[in-house]
Parts: structure tokens; sequence; C-alpha cells
């Protein structure tokens, strides 16, 4: 099949042993693109917009999304 860890011979999901292995030191790096008027970032940058800071909103949404990737993310290792 396609060597896939978390895939039997047949494509299907299946549970893997991950007992006994090395610890390893993993590194993500993610990247995005936010396009919006020039209007807009001034507004955010002068912390106008009139629901609150939006780069802190932002901010703690990424942190609550980064404690969820187990959940979120199929076979993930807990």
């Amino acid at each position: 099949m396609s060597g896939l860890s978390h895939l039997n011979a047949a494509g299907e999901a299946s549970m893997v042993d991950v007992s006994g292995k090395a610890v390893t030191t993993r590194v993500a790096r993610a990247e995005g693109f936010v396009a919006m008027q020039p209007e807009t970032l001034a507004l955010i940058r002068s912390g106008g917009h009139a629901k609150g800071d939006v780069l802190a909103t932002a901010r703690i949404a990424g942190i609550m999304a980064a404690k969820r990737c187990a959940e979120l993310i199929p076979c993930a290792i807990r």
C-alpha cells in the first residue's frame, strides 16, 4: 500500500504500537496569509476595533487550537 504506519494492507485505518519507542524532538512550522483592506489593518494596529483587541483574540484562538491538535488530527499520539 502506501507504507503509512496507520494503514493496513487493505488501506484501512488501524492501531499501531507506540510503546517502547525512543523519545524524539519534533518541530512543526505553519505559515499563513491574510488579505485585507489597508483601512482594516490601520484599525487593527490602532486598537480601534469596536469588538476589542483583534490580535489578542487571534492569539487566544491559536493557542486553543494548538492545545486541541490531538483531538482535531486523526491518529495523533497523545
